[in-house]
């Protein structure tokens, strides 16, 4: 018992025996190749193999197209269309749901149905002190002010119908720059291109609220801003969004990082483009860009 213990386990002598693989002529019987083998190192040759086999099939497979046409991975290309079809239907979503609001708040505008909140007079911190009429009647400077603003806004498009007291309308540019293309309407082009390096701030061209990001094939990320007096301002080929829709911008706010994307650029510029009661207008009339 105690001899069988100092010799502990042993590996099977028939895995050790030597075997010979020799390959020889059918005619002449030349020997051409002879190989020595035993069970063991055939063993671990074939298990060798097949983990070297195993590996390579998982990096083809996880770092290569090949992949693509095993069932059960999807191509990048499904996954960018999926991307693109995931933006394009929750800003479908946040536009219907808007557009709701303003329908359902019009037909309560229409049928008189209104809740208006009554304030106790008193409860209001307001002083209140009779005002001399004599203090209300406008200076000669004033006057004359009032005559110059009037004068320069006869002529203004953007002035609002209700804007009494001389304010103007006033446009930021969105970027700084050459024109590469201006505006025409006999060509369609409706906007003028602004040759401005990738990575430049894009800004808002007057207060407004933004109604529409998207992303397209033809002109990559697309930025609209609605602004009073019925002014659109269209922003394209960015690169990058830094506003998405419903939010409220301020004129000269950053709304987008130019670049180059969309299969319509020619090289990396902003496409700006103005609307007014849904005609197109040429933003140089109003706007210096260089």
């Amino acid at each position: 018992m105690a001899k069988n213990k100092r010799r502990g386990w042993r590996l099977p002598k028939k895995w050790l025996n030597n075997y010979l693989l020799q390959i020889v002529n059918a005619d002449t019987f030349e020997e051409q190749f002879k190989l020595r083998l035993t069970r063991l190192n055939v063993f671990v040759w074939i298990s060798l193999s097949a983990i070297i086999l195993v590996g390579l099939t998982s990096t083809l497979i996880a770092f290569t197209p090949i992949r693509e046409y095993i069932p059960g991975y999807s191509s990048q290309e499904l996954e960018r269309k999926a991307s693109e079809l995931y933006f394009k239907s929750d800003s479908l979503q946040q536009l219907v749901s808007y557009q709701t609001e303003y329908i359902a708040n019009i037909q309560k505008v229409l049928i008189g149905d209104l809740e208006f909140e009554q304030a106790d007079p008193e409860s209001l911190p307001i002083e209140i002190t009779e005002i001399d009429p004599e203090d209300l009647a406008p200076s000669q400077a004033d006057s004359l002010l009032r005559e110059t603003v009037r004068k320069e806004d006869k002529y203004n498009l953007f002035l609002t119908a209700t804007a009494t007291s001389g304010s103007n309308f006033v446009l930021f540019p969105p970027a700084q720059g050459p024109i590469s293309d201006d505006f025409d309407l006999n060509k369609k082009h409706f906007a003028v291109d602004i040759n401005i390096p990738i990575n430049t701030p894009v800004k808002a061209a007057a207060d407004g609220r933004v109604i529409l990001t998207e992303w397209s094939v033809e002109t990559g990320y697309v930025i609209l801003i609605e602004h009073s007096n019925n002014l659109l301002s269209i922003y394209k080929h960015n690169r990058k969004l830094t506003k998405s829709q419903g939010d409220i911008v301020k004129a000269g706010e950053v709304v987008a990082i130019s670049g180059n994307t969309g299969t319509l650029t020619t090289g990396p510029h902003l496409h700006f483009e103005l609307w007014n009661n849904g005609f197109p207008v040429d933003p140089k009339t109003f706007i210096d860009f260089e």
